[in-house]
């Protein structure tokens, strides 16, 4: 896939669920915390956002930051395959995070 393709999927996609959210581009930039320029930028392919932005899109958008990549034209069996490694993905990111969080509180009580 060229750098091209994928930054107008991506856009495709953040305007697709902006549009199903009924948010204008000025909502979705704000809850974004981006402008409305970077916002119409990305939507027609034009910028790539970091990975924060990217996450402040997603979380603004009430999508896991994967959904903005998942492919129109996916079948049923990819979409399961997909649905099922993210819940996976998302498991085992708690968990670790959990771990991390426990190691931290019994550290900062020594």
């Amino acid at each position: 896939m060229e750098e091209q393709e994928l930054k107008d999927i991506l856009g495709q996609k953040i305007k697709f669920f902006r549009l199903r959210r009924q948010f204008s581009q000025a909502d979705l930039a704000e809850k974004a915390n981006i402008s409305i320029t970077f916002l119409s930028n990305i939507e027609r392919g034009n910028n790539f956002p970091q990975t924060g932005t990217l996450c402040s899109l997603a979380k603004a958008l009430n999508v896991e930051v994967w959904e903005l990549f998942k492919p129109e034209d996916a079948s049923n069996e990819q979409n399961s395959l997909i649905d099922r490694i993210s819940q996976d993905f998302s498991l085992q990111v708690n968990l670790a995070m959990e771990a991390v969080y426990n190691h931290y509180k019994v550290w900062t009580l020594k």
